[in-house]
């Protein structure tokens, strides 16, 4: 029986999240927004015809956040490439 509390209060513990946090589960370290990161870039179509990139972290963040926008922004326009429309038809002009 006594081994049964044990067992369970052990398992209570170990459920509540209260046990101290591993080094692996600490914040991570923020990271230098100067570090140079290379990339391999694949173009699209092809297996072989592959790009090294290299830039900052920073300049990184810009690039992701520049290309987020211009999805965003023709996601969101009503005629997609096509914004021009021909005033004959009333069809779009691409």
């Amino acid at each position: 029986m006594k081994q049964l509390l044990m067992l369970l209060s052990a398992a209570s513990f170990a459920l509540s999240g209260t046990a101290p946090a591993t080094p692996a589960q600490k914040a991570p370290k923020a990271k230098d927004p100067n570090e140079k990161v290379c990339e391999d870039i694949v173009h699209t179509g092809s297996r072989l015809a592959v790009k090294r990139v290299c830039g900052t972290r920073a300049e990184w963040e810009q690039r992701r956040r520049l290309d987020k926008e211009a999805i965003d922004r023709a996601q969101m326009s009503p005629n997609g490439p096509c914004a021009t429309i021909n005033t004959h038809t009333g069809a779009p002009a691409c």
